[in-house]
C-alpha cells in the first residue's frame, strides 16, 4: 500500500494554520475586522460530525467566536442563520466532497448572494468562504481561493470528512 500520512499531515498543518488565524483574529474579512461567526454549510456527515465535535468541545471554544450550522435545504434554515450574523465578520465553511451536493450548494449560493449584496466585490468571497472538498475546480469557480480549500481523498467517504 501507499503511505498516505505525509499528504494527510500536510492538510492537517494547513487546517491548523487557518484555524489559528481565525481564532486569533489575524484572519480578517474585507472590512479588516476579525471573524465573529462561522457558518458551516453541509449535510449529513458534513453537518453532523462538525456539530457533534463543536458541542463536545464547547468548553474549549474561543470566546467571542460563534458557530452556526446550516443543513436544511428549506430556505428558512439559512435565512434565520443569516439574521444572526454580519457579512463583515462571518466566515462560511462549505463542506461538500464533490462541491455539487444540491442541498449544500443551494445554501452556499444563498449565503454567497447575501454576502455579495453587502460586500459588493466578488474578490471579497475569498476572505469569507472556505471549502472542505475534493473539487478544486468547483471551489475556484465559486470564488473560494483554493488555498482555503481543505482537501480529502477519494478513499475518505464524505461522512468521514470531519
Amino acid at each position: 500500500g501507499q503511505d498516505v500520512m505525509p499528504e494527510v499531515n500536510t492538510v492537517l498543518a494547513k487546517m491548523r494554520r487557518f484555524s489559528e488565524a481565525v481564532r486569533s483574529g489575524a484572519w480578517t474579512g474585507y472590512s479588516g475586522q476579525p471573524m465573529t461567526d462561522i457558518v458551516n454549510i453541509g449535510i449529513g456527515g458534513s453537518d453532523l460530525g462538525p456539530k457533534m465535535v463543536t458541542q463536545a468541545l464547547a468548553h474549549y471554544a474561543q470566546p467571542g467566536l460563534r458557530v452556526h450550522f446550516v443543513s436544511n435545504v428549506d430556505g428558512t434554515d439559512i435565512a434565520e442563520t443569516l439574521k444572526l450574523v454580519r457579512p463583515e465578520t462571518t466566515l462560511f465553511l462549505v463542506a461538500s466532497k464533490t462541491f455539487t451536493t444540491q442541498e449544500t450548494m443551494t445554501n452556499a449560493h444563498t449565503a454567497r448572494a447575501w454576502f455579495l449584496q453587502a460586500a459588493g466585490d466578488e474578490k471579497a468571497v475569498a476572505k469569507h468562504f472556505a471549502a472542505l472538498s475534493t473539487n478544486a475546480q468547483g471551489v475556484a469557480e465559486f470564488g473560494i481561493d483554493t488555498e482555503n480549500m481543505f482537501e480529502f481523498w477519494d478513499w475518505v467517504g464524505g461522512r468521514y470528512s470531519l
